[in-house]
């Protein structure tokens, strides 16, 4: 008994001194790595730079990004990577495979453009046109994804630079049509975009066990990271409503039945969903109508209204609870005033939930890329289709500060306006945040 203590004592003192060692050798290949990563991320700026202002003299709408996508293609194949193109129609998909066993980390970067006119006096500024919806548009990067695909594109450089002894597999997606498809309405039986990379099997083959993704955002100091863990940014559904009435002549309302009065009541009545009807204690939730048609003439009630708006909410329950809600308040108001209504409502984009325990996981990794200037941020009102990528592997998704350090944060032009401006220094720490996400995750994961 006495031996068997003794020898038992030895070897978990010999257990323990190897895993010390193994734990240091983890951390010495880890600070090798970062080291790797911020040389690499810094002496590819310049390429960086011009590959995001090539990018954004060329944009391209949702489902039409051929250039683009020919041009990450390119790069990527330059780097020996598996590359797979015309998936989801215009995206592209790239395998690197490390040089020892370890888990797969997936990385996603949005290629798609909007139909803004930019308004700034840059030389690499947009004068680009393109169709959206069958009509000829001014087309801008207003939302950064230029930013997002030259990052993405620096970092799988970096990365591949140290294939040899990077412990698992990265997969790239360079995706189309995050803002929606330029080419067709959403009715909701088409997918596009990340829903339909998902559909087509790119998280199969090879299978993530984590995802990562960052976005460049307005209002937020140059080279800031801010993060949230759980529900991130907002569903997005799309409401449609039809108003079916009586036409008659106005100086005779009672001869027909009125759809734009019972569309007003509608409305007021939609106020009452979300102030009376729903447990906001948790998260809040939207219901907005944004279009109003209907009537040809002054002196004409019309035969219908139509009405467009959106729906958004943060968490699934609340998201079916408001559709049930909205549906039923319009149906009951439209009859009370002898009318009918038809109400839709287009399931676009999900919640984006980061995963609580990965963001616990991940925020040294954070913390470094941006030298600890790093925060938790608010929710945020837009959607994400990211959601898709998070519902299939733990998922974690963060916001670049790309305002000048410099101006006023509250007077800065937002996402999705013409003025919407990136201070590119901060686009070497996307670089930095997207790799060390990724070898961090690697090297934590990789067995002995």
């Amino acid at each position: 008994m006495q031996l068997s203590a003794i020898a038992s004592a030895c070897l978990a003192s010999v257990l323990a001194l190897s895993g010390h060692y193994a734990h240091a050798a983890d951390d010495s290949a880890m600070d090798q790595a970062r080291r790797h990563i911020a040389e690499q991320a810094k002496a590819l700026e310049p390429a960086l730079l011009a590959t995001r202002r090539d990018i954004h003299a060329h944009p391209e709408l949702g489902n039409t990004e051929h250039r683009t996508a020919e041009l990450v293609a390119t790069q990527l194949r330059a780097l020996g990577l598996e590359v797979r193109t015309g998936v989801a129609r215009t995206g592209v998909v790239a395998v690197l495979k490390g040089g020892l066993p370890g888990p797969t980390v997936a990385l996603r970067a949005d290629m798609d453009a909007l139909p803004v006119k930019e308004i700034a006096d840059l030389p690499f500024a947009s004068k680009a046109k393109g169709r959206y919806l069958d009509k000829e548009v001014d087309v801008m990067h207003a939302c950064g994804h230029d930013a997002h695909t030259a990052i993405l594109l620096s970092t799988a450089k970096v990365l591949s630079d140290m294939r040899e002894r990077l412990p698992g597999t990265v997969v790239f997606y360079f995706q189309p049509a995050e803002e929606g498809p330029s080419d067709f309405i959403p009715d909701g039986k088409n997918v596009w975009g990340a829903k339909m990379m998902v559909q087509e099997g790119v998280m199969q083959s090879p299978k993530p066990d984590a995802v990562f993704g960052l976005h460049v955002w307005a209002g937020i100091p140059a080279g800031r990271i801010a993060y949230r863990p759980g529900p991130t940014l907002a569903s997005s559904d799309d409401l449609r409503i039809r108003i079916l009435g009586k036409q008659t002549h106005a100086g005779r309302p009672w001869d027909g039945i009125d759809p734009i009065t019972v569309g007003a009541q509608a409305i007021v009545g939609l106020q009452s969903v979300v102030s009376r009807r729903t447990d906001i204690s948790s998260y809040p939730s939207v219901v907005s109508i944004g279009t109003i048609n209907g009537g040809t003439r002054y002196n004409i009630i019309p035969e219908s209204v139509d009405m467009t708006g959106t729906i958004r909410s943060y968490d699934y329950g609340i998201r079916q609870k408001l559709h049930g809600d909205v549906r039923q308040t319009v149906e009951k108001i439209a009859e009370s005033g002898g009318a009918k209504a038809e109400v839709s409502i287009i399931e676009k984009y999900d919640p984006t939930i980061n995963d609580p325990a990965l963001t616990q996981k991940m925020l040294p990794s954070l913390r470094w890329a941006a030298k600890e200037d790093v925060v938790q941020g608010p929710l945020v009102s837009g959607a994400e289709d990211f959601s898709f990528y998070a519902k299939q592997a733990p998922g974690l998704f963060v916001f670049l500060g790309v305002t000048p350090r410099d101006q006023d944060m509250a007077k800065a032009a937002p996402n999705h306006n013409p003025g919407f401006f990136v201070d590119e220094s901060a686009l070497v720490v996307g670089v930095r945040t997207l790799a060390s996400l990724t070898t961090d995750y690697l090297f934590a994961g990789a067995k002995p």
